[in-house]
């Protein structure tokens, strides 16, 4: 099915900012409450955020099989659970919708009334309903720095890192939207000299500079993803700051790895940008040696240029970006921890969400969290106000960004933010 939605040539009428993240070429998927308090599944172009349950009432989807209730849900996953070919579908016709020469909706006064929405009379919410969540270990550049900061330098990845794709299962629970403030931890660190373990609010609050991919109904239990069609499984994509308290941790995952330092809360971008949007971004990864088992090899292009940025914002202050990075570092790839993650028979479902693991580059201002960017607190960070940061701070608002461009189009994911709130007493 071809993906028009995709054509650089498009215009919409609605209006488009330069540099947006969101041009006619985009339409990403996500849910909102409306100005009326009305939950409702939408999409977005420029400014400009659009009803989809409303927009299918109005019978703007006709040819297109889908149940009445589709877009008058809280989360996309069913939606999700029909699979490529309606997601395509739908984002072809959304195209054709709001192309500059296209009457249909632009000259319908009453229409656009009940359709399109500005960002500031919606309140975004999280966009899928997530039932399970791994999170992937899968930059070779930052396991690379956590081996030399924390073992040997000279054997900095362990054994089996270069053979699988390493993850481990997170909290789904307190995975939060953008804007959502998010609470310093309290937990135990490591024992001082009296032999006793500590214990108050994390002094080492870390951001990790993560995408996460949102599956489909993919297998059934015993069943595996073959490696040529994970990418059919795979909806998209939103940015993730997979928060981190490195003191607990450090003192917590022996033997069984994280817990509390990391549970506490994962913040993603609200708009889910769809593999088809990304499609003219794709390229090859970094070359795995040794060549991985027949059942992780890859063969096409399967990385993506994404440019990725970290900003720190104090509280009444500036933001100064302290990291950019790119998602075509990754060393094991998206399909790649798809295959290995059900190569086991484990059954994923829709609205499932994988984290890649912090993606750090391969110089030191690409480093994708505050551990490896201050070297472990030995190298403080220098902000635009001429304070510093080792780790980040109360009243601190992380940013995450990220887009793709190229000469003809910009494909973008907005804002992944949160503001860190002081421990709650004990």
């Amino acid at each position: 099915m071809p993906l028009t939605a995709n054509d650089p040539t498009r215009q919409s009428w609605l209006e488009v900012p330069k540099n947006s993240d969101f041009p006619i070429q985009n339409i990403p998927f996500g849910v909102f409450l409306t100005r009326d308090d009305i939950i409702t599944i939408g999409t977005r172009i420029g400014n400009t955020a659009i009803d989809l349950g409303a927009l299918h009432q109005l019978g703007y989807f006709k040819g297109i099989e889908l149940t009445d209730d589709i877009f008058l849900q809280d989360t996309l996953n069913d939606f999700i659970a029909d699979g490529r070919k309606t997601w395509r579908l739908v984002r072809n016709r959304i195209s054709d919708i709001f192309l500059k020469d296209n009457p249909e909706l632009r000259d319908n006064t009453e229409h656009k009334e009940r359709v399109l929405f500005t960002m500031n009379e919606i309140e975004m919410q999280l966009p899928v309903d997530v039932g399970d969540y791994t999170d992937f270990y899968a930059s070779k550049e930052h396991a690379t720095n956590v081996g030399s900061l924390f073992r040997d330098p000279e054997n900095a990845l362990l054994p089996n890192w270069l053979h699988i794709p390493i993850g481990y299962h997170g909290r789904s629970s307190s995975i939060i939207p953008s804007g959502t403030p998010v609470r310093r931890p309290n937990g135990q660190t490591k024992p001082g000299e009296n032999g006793t373990p500590g214990f108050g609010p994390s002094k080492l609050l870390d951001f990790e500079l993560e995408m996460a991919f949102i599956t489909t109904a993919s297998n059934a239990l015993g069943r595996r993803i073959p490696i040529k069609e994970a990418d059919e499984h795979i909806f998209g994509l939103v940015l993730l700051n997979d928060w981190s308290a490195r003191d607990i941790q450090a003192w917590e995952y022996v033997p069984l790895g994280p817990f509390l330092g990391k549970n506490f809360a994962s913040t993603i971008s609200p708009w889910i940008v769809t593999l088809d949007a990304l499609h003219d971004f794709k390229v090859s990864g970094p070359k795995q040696d040794p060549e991985p088992l027949p059942y992780l090899k890859q063969g096409e292009k399967k990385n993506y240029d994404i440019n990725l940025e970290a900003s720190i914002k104090p509280e009444g202050g500036k933001e100064t970006v302290v990291c950019r990075s790119n998602f075509k570092y990754m060393y094991w790839s998206m399909v790649q921890q798809l295959a290995h993650h059900t190569i086991n028979g484990c059954n994923v479902r829709s609205g499932d969400m994988m984290g890649s693991g912090t993606i750090s580059g391969p110089t030191p201002d690409s480093y994708g969290s505050m551990l490896e960017l201050s070297w472990k607190g030995t190298k403080p960070v220098q902000l635009s106000d001429g304070s510093s940061r080792k780790f980040i701070e109360d009243g601190d608002t992380v940013i995450l960004r990220g887009y793709c461009q190229n000469d003809k189009v910009r494909i973008g994911f907005g804002d992944c933010a949160g503001k860190v709130l002081p421990a709650r007493k004990i």
